[in-house]
């Protein structure tokens, strides 16, 4: 049932990059996704890294700039119930309590549900409305890409074959005041797959005008994405429902969804713009009201 060829467990992050480098190995750290493809036989004869050993990618943290660094290995459970997590990205904490039930959200890790690439990973859109940087390293050295460059196609990443995701930086030392929220629709309730996922990020002046503000979805395009054009509308604008539809029907122009078995095109783009709007209405509500 489970193919497994060789278990590899390194516990530093040193001897991990070495051993990713010229073998064919399979990073895991909940092995929640990997576990399902060897049930279903998409895998077969894996060699495995397991990551669970690793101290260098555990932990959440604040950097001197105000930053928030969130270990590749950290499980949905940690950062749910992280302080700092709570108070400064609340949108993730969001995200991390809709990824199915408490039994996957203990193994399941952030890491993992990024570089997975599937359009439905729940981290994806808060991530992309954070404007996520993710630290990418290998034996040679490091890179930093931005999460929006990062997924290059269903089930694709730039993640190259020898790198590691190690962490996860949330840039938002410089934000002033500022809510966030996710939505997520699912064909059942809780422990499901999402139809979709909707993150919005609202930062305002003091007149209550927008600032800045950000519109990321999931299960609506081939690869999570933000909605450039439907957030340069809300610049500068105090949302009503005129301009909340305008929005919705903005983000709806930037996604081009599938039909599938959980939901047909049709009704994916109906959702995208009713709740578009209403994730940026959320999240101005929880901007102003800080």
């Amino acid at each position: 049932m489970y193919s497994v060829k060789e278990l590899f467990q390194p516990e530093s992050l040193a001897e991990a990059l070495r051993l990713m480098k010229g073998n064919d190995l399979w990073p895991v750290a909940g092995a929640t996704d990997v576990l399902i493809k060897m049930r279903h036989d998409r895998l077969k004869d894996v060699s495995l890294l397991s990551l669970l050993k690793i101290p260098d990618l555990m932990g959440i943290g604040e950097e001197a700039d105000g930053a928030v660094s969130i270990g590749a290995a950290c499980s949905f459970s940690a950062i749910a119930a992280n302080e700092l997590i709570q108070r400064k990205a609340p949108m993730l904490k969001d995200a991390a309590l809709s990824m199915g039930g408490p039994q996957i959200q203990n193994v399941a890790t952030i890491g993992g549900n990024i570089c997975n690439g599937a359009v439905s990973a729940d981290s994806a859109p808060a991530l992309l409305a954070l404007g996520a940087m993710l630290v990418l390293e290998e034996s040679g050295g490091r890179r930093t890409v931005p999460v929006t460059e990062f997924y290059a196609g269903p089930g694709k990443t730039v993640r190259k074959k020898e790198e590691l995701l190690t962490r996860i930086i949330l840039p938002l030392g410089a934000r002033g005041k500022w809510g966030g929220v996710y939505i997520k629709v699912a064909v059942r309730k809780a422990m499901d797959i999402s139809t979709l996922g909707v993150a919005a990020l609202c930062e305002v002046n003091r007149d209550g005008t927008i600032k800045d503000a950000a519109l990321a979805l999931g299960t609506a395009a081939p690869t999570p994405v933000r909605c450039r054009e439907a957030e340069k509308l809300l610049l500068g604008k105090i949302p009503d429902k005129n301009l909340l539809a305008e929005t919705g029907r903005a983000a709806k122009l930037a996604c081009n969804p599938r039909s599938s078995w959980r939901a047909g095109r049709e009704y994916r783009l109906a959702l995208i713009e009713e709740l578009s709007g209403r994730a940026v209405q959320q999240a101005y509500d929880r901007a102003v009201s800080e």
